[in-house]
């Protein structure tokens, strides 16, 4: 299938106000999706043979998006601020845990004293649990993020108060 016909489908499907078309030759298979607000398409290309399209030749808007992931703002308070707190940060991205499975204790809590190398939690990241331990000595005093929630790497966790 060649590029042009690839535009024209695109065109063709935003102009129709059809939610899904799938297409598929010997060599290629398409899935173009618009959502309800037809604002932005998702298209899908899956070739059998290693061929290579061009992004930039696709002139429409938007065509690769990806799903855009919201994490939760944290507001520290002024008073918490005055203090020597040292941040916990993350060391990659993935989905925080406070806990190995929903059944079992917390790693820590507020007001827990902590020391280095004691697991304070758990970032899934691609369907591997890594334990995160604890690199400080100190005491939680707040926990930056919900459990079960998407992180970024070197986002505040914990704030520990070393005294």
């Amino acid at each position: 299938m060649k590029l042009n016909e690839i535009q024209d489908l695109i065109k063709f499907v935003a102009k129709s106000g059809v939610s899904e078309v799938e297409l598929e030759t010997k060599d290629v298979k398409i899935i173009i999706r618009t959502p309800a607000s037809k604002n932005r398409e998702q298209i899908y290309v899956q070739s059998s043979s290693p061929q290579v399209l061009p992004v930039q030749a696709l002139q429409t808007q938007e065509v690769f998006k990806s799903p855009e992931v919201k994490t939760p703002e944290v507001k520290v308070n002024a008073e918490d601020n005055n203090a020597n707190y040292i941040t916990v940060k993350a060391p990659m991205v993935g989905t925080f845990y406070r806990s190995s499975s929903p059944d079992k204790p917390l790693f820590v809590n507020v007001g827990d004293d902590i020391i280095p190398g004691k697991v304070t939690c758990i970032i899934e990241a691609m369907k591997l649990f890594n334990e995160i331990e604890s690199e400080i000595k100190g005491k939680i005093v707040k926990v930056l993020v919900n459990d079960a929630s998407p992180v970024e790497y070197d986002q505040a966790l914990f704030l520990v108060d070393p005294s």
